[in-house]
């Protein structure tokens, strides 16, 4: 006695391509949850520059979205510590995929020379953090014309 045989389509994900941008996300995802709870606090990255100028550092960093009264930035010795929080908006569908950071940051930074903490200011402009730490007048450098 024979048994009827149901034929099936391949299945489709055996067909659908692969997606490398998709595996390093979610390997991406994994390191920051791992990195959350070994460390036990802010994971998130977020981007800077660090140019030195001839009276002054500047420190740009990139916080889309983040309101000033987010940021806290503080200055200890020769250490810039800039710490705050990226806040998740309200969204009103459902969430399909979510590549942006979101969470506390906390970016520390040692600059290289002195600095006079009565020249700090900081400016937030189109979603960029710029950070200006003026340098004491006796590290600045002095040009002295040849006779």
């Amino acid at each position: 006695m024979t048994l009827p045989m149901v034929r099936t389509r391949p299945s489709t994900l055996a067909t659908r391509r692969w997606d490398p941008f998709s595996e390093l996300e979610g390997l991406y995802n994994q390191m920051d949850q791992l990195l959350q709870s070994v460390v036990g606090g802010p994971a998130t990255m977020v981007p800077a520059d660090i140019e030195e100028l001839d009276d002054a550092y500047l420190v740009e960093v990139d916080l889309p979205g983040v309101k000033r009264e987010d940021i806290d930035v503080e200055v200890r010795h020769n250490t810039l510590r800039i710490k705050g929080e990226i806040k998740e908006r309200e969204r009103k569908g459902l969430l399909r995929r979510q590549s942006r950071p979101v969470g506390e940051f906390d970016y520390v930074v040692a600059i290289p020379g002195d600095i006079d903490h009565d020249q700090v200011e900081a400016s937030l402009d189109h979603g960029v953090l710029m950070v200006r730490l003026g340098k004491p007048a006796q590290s600045r450098p002095r040009h002295i014309e040849v006779k």
